[in-house]
C-alpha cells in the first residue's frame, strides 16, 4: 500500500515538473519584457497596461529590414495636485520654476492642472527621453512622479508617410488609421490585457488560437526600399516647388511582379506629429484611394489594341491635321498644330491625340470597350493598403463615340 502511494506521488511530482518548467520559461523568456514593464509600473503607475505593438519595417536593396513604424521607450510625467496644493501657490509656483528648467511645459496649463480639487492625477509632459526623465527625478519634488510608456514611432519622419498610415483614436479605440497600420491592425494589434493569466488557462487558449487561427499577431515587412522612397520624394517636392501643384505623386514599382518599392506624395506629413497638420487631405493616399485620368501613358495601350487587332502597324499614316471632330466635339493635339501625313509612331513619339482617334475609329467602339475591360483599368489592383478605388470605364459601356475616342488619347 505504502509503495503504491509512493508511485502515485512520484507520477505526479514528474507530471508537474515539466509543466512547472515550461511556466518558468514563459515567464523568464517569453513574457520577460511584459513583466519587466509591469514591474516598472508597480512604483511609477498602478493602473493601466503598456502600449504595445507590432514593427513595420521596409527592405534595403540587398535584404535587410529597416524600422519604419516601431515602438520608443521614455517617459511620461505627472504631477499629484493633492500633494502640491499642500504648500499653497508660492510652492506650485516654486515647482513650476524647477519643471520649466527641464520640460517644455506651458505655465497656464501646468498652474490649470496642478490647482485641480480632488484630483490626484495629471499628466504634465509625455514621450520623454531616459535622461530628461531621470534629471525630473533627481529633482526629488513631493506629487511629481513619472512612468515608464511605451508609443508610436517613426524613424523616417514624413518618409512614405501615406503609406504607413498612424496611430489614432477613434472614440476610445486607439488603432490603426490610415494606410499599413489600418490594413494590417489585425496583425500589429497586442493583446492590451493583463500579461498574467492562469497557467492552465494560457494553455488552453493558446491551443485553441493555433488551431482556430483566429488571430496572427507578427510584424511587417514591406517592399518599400528607403532609399527609393527618399529619392522619389526629393523629386516630387522638386516637382511641386517647381509647379506650384496643388498635389504631386507618384509610384517606382518592378514591373515583373507589381512590388511597390516606393510610393510618395507631396505635401505629406510627419506621423510623429500630427498636432502640426491642419488639411486633413494630405492624410489621405491619394494615389490609392481616388481616380485619376491616365494621361497620356494610356496612348501605348491604345496603339497595342490596333496592332493586336491588326487595323494597323507601326508604319501606318494619316493626315495630321493638329484637331479632329467627333460629334460635337473637338480633339487637338497639346499644341493644336497639324503635321500632315505622318506614321502612328511618330504619332505615338509626339504624343499626339489625333493619331490615337485615328486607331480607335479604326478598330471600333465595341472592341475597343472590350480590350480596355480585359486589361482590368476598371479592377482594384488587390494592393494591401486601405479604400482602394476601382477605375472608372463605365463611360465606354454607353454607345457614345465622344467617350471612346476621348479614353484613347485621354490628352
Amino acid at each position: 500500500m505504502l509503495q503504491k502511494r509512493i508511485r502515485t506521488i512520484s507520477f505526479f511530482i514528474l507530471a508537474i515538473v515539466p509543466m512547472l518548467v515550461a511556466k518558468l520559461y514563459s515567464v523568464q523568456i517569453i513574457h520577460y519584457d511584459d513583466f519587466a514593464d509591469r514591474a516598472d509600473r508597480q512604483y511609477q503607475r498602478s493602473s493601466g497596461t503598456i502600449f504595445n505593438r507590432g514593427t513595420i519595417y521596409f527592405s534595403t536593396k540587398d535584404g535587410q529590414l529597416i524600422s519604419a513604424a516601431t515602438l520608443k521607450t521614455g517617459f511620461n510625467v505627472a504631477v499629484n495636485p493633492k500633494i502640491l496644493q499642500k504648500n499653497g501657490a508660492e510652492g506650485i509656483d516654486e515647482v513650476y520654476k524647477k519643471l520649466s528648467n527641464i520640460l517644455e511645459i506651458d505655465e497656464q496649463d501646468f498652474l490649470m492642472r496642478a490647482n485641480k480639487q480632488n484630483d490626484s492625477y495629471e499628466e504634465i509632459a509625455k514621450h520623454i527621453d531616459e535622461a530628461t526623465g531621470k534629471s525630473v527625478t533627481d529633482l526629488k519634488i513631493p506629487g511629481i512622479s513619472i512612468y515608464k510608456e511605451k508609443w508610436r514611432y517613426y524613424p523616417g519622419g514624413e518618409l512614405a508617410a501615406n503609406v504607413l498610415g498612424f496611430m489614432g483614436f477613434k472614440g476610445d479605440e486607439y488603432a490603426g488609421r490610415y494606410g499599413l497600420e489600418r490594413y494590417y491592425e489585425g496583425t500589429l494589434k497586442r493583446n492590451s490585457e493583463d500579461v498574467y493569466v492562469n497557467f492552465f488557462a494560457e494553455i488552453f487558449s493558446n491551443i485553441k488560437g493555433a488551431v482556430e487561427g483566429e488571430k496572427m499577431e507578427g510584424d511587417i515587412v514591406t517592399s518599400i526600399e528607403p532609399d527609393t522612397q527618399k529619392y522619389l520624394e526629393d523629386l516630387l517636392h522638386g516637382i511641386q516647388k517647381q509647379y506650384s501643384s496643388k498635389l504631386t505623386g507618384g509610384i517606382i514599382m518592378n514591373p515583373m511582379n507589381g512590388q511597390i518599392y516606393a510610393m510618395g506624395k507631396v505635401p505629406s506629413f510627419d506621423p510623429n506629429n500630427l498636432g502640426s497638420v491642419s488639411d486633413l487631405s494630405v492624410l489621405r493616399n491619394d494615389l490609392v484611394e481616388s481616380v485619376y485620368e491616365m494621361g497620356s501613358i494610356i496612348k501605348p495601350l491604345t496603339m497595342a489594341v490596333g496592332i493586336d487587332v491588326g487595323k494597323v502597324t507601326a508604319s501606318t499614316t494619316y493626315n495630321d491635321q493638329g484637331s479632329v471632330k467627333v460629334n460635337d466635339r473637338t480633339i487637338s493635339n497639346f499644341d493644336k498644330k497639324g503635321r500632315g501625313i505622318i506614321t502612328l509612331t511618330y504619332a505615338l513619339a509626339k504624343s499626339l491625340n489625333t493619331g490615337f482617334v485615328f486607331i480607335e475609329q479604326k478598330v471600333g467602339n465595341a472592341v475597343f470597350g472590350k480590350y480596355f475591360e480585359s486589361f482590368g483599368l476598371g479592377d482594384k489592383t488587390g494592393i494591401d493598403l486601405p479604400n482602394e478605388a476601382s477605375g472608372l470605364i463605365d463611360t465606354l459601356k454607353r454607345n457614345n463615340d465622344v467617350e471612346f475616342v476621348t479614353a484613347a488619347p485621354v490628352s
